[in-house]
């Protein structure tokens, strides 16, 4: 049951000759960015993990480098590599901190909307479950809905993909875990062990 749809943005596109690298922190860019991406395609990608390089390489872009621990980190160890960005985004993203001689032109190409779920969802969510949660945004979504359809949170366990995600949730979960780093793979080993335990 998805909490959110992501909508392509209207944006425009900047003098490419001026930047020697894109930075992506959401495999959406690519999925989401429309025709202008191909102005792009000659510019390497520093992206934030695995499958938004995997996006990148299937629209046609080379992956410069691709890592685990947030933007923020791939930002730091390539201030000696590039530096003038361009960063591709949604319309809610991470704050990032630049290296003194990097520069960062930003785009928006996409936003994420809410899905509000439907009533007879709520019922089996109460039955027991498990929730992953990819964003802050989701886990605020999900925690929302929860009130408005009266779940009981205490038959609920959330699974997040970083710490941060389970802030907004607030109390009374059956359980609630963070990845041990924030990719597909510890998430999913996360769920499986939540299951099983």
């Amino acid at each position: 049951m998805p909490l959110s749809k992501v909508i392509p943005c209207g944006w425009t596109l900047p003098e490419v000759e001026k930047f020697d690298a894109l930075l992506v922190g959401s495999a959406n860019a690519f999925r989401h960015g429309g025709e202008k991406l191909e102005a792009l395609t000659h510019l390497p990608v520093l992206a934030v993990g695995q499958a938004t390089a995997q996006a990148a390489r299937d629209s046609g872009f080379k992956v410069a480098r691709s890592g685990v621990g947030g933007l923020q980190s791939i930002l730091d160890q390539s201030a000696g590599e590039f530096q003038k960005l361009l960063r591709l985004s949604g319309e809610e993203h991470v704050p990032l901190c630049p290296p003194d001689n990097v520069q960062i032109t930003d785009r928006i190409v996409y936003r994420i909307g809410t899905v509000d779920l439907p009533e007879e969802f709520a019922d089996e969510l109460s039955m027991g479950a498990l929730v992953l949660l990819h964003s802050a945004a989701a886990a605020d979504h999900f925690s929302s809905e929860c009130n408005r359809l009266g779940v009981n949170r205490e038959k609920v366990s959330l699974c997040a993909l970083g710490p941060r995600i389970l802030e907004p949730v607030g109390e009374g979960w059956q359980d609630a875990r963070a990845a041990a780093n924030p990719n597909e793979n510890d998430l999913l080993a996360l769920a499986i062990q939540m299951c099983q335990g």
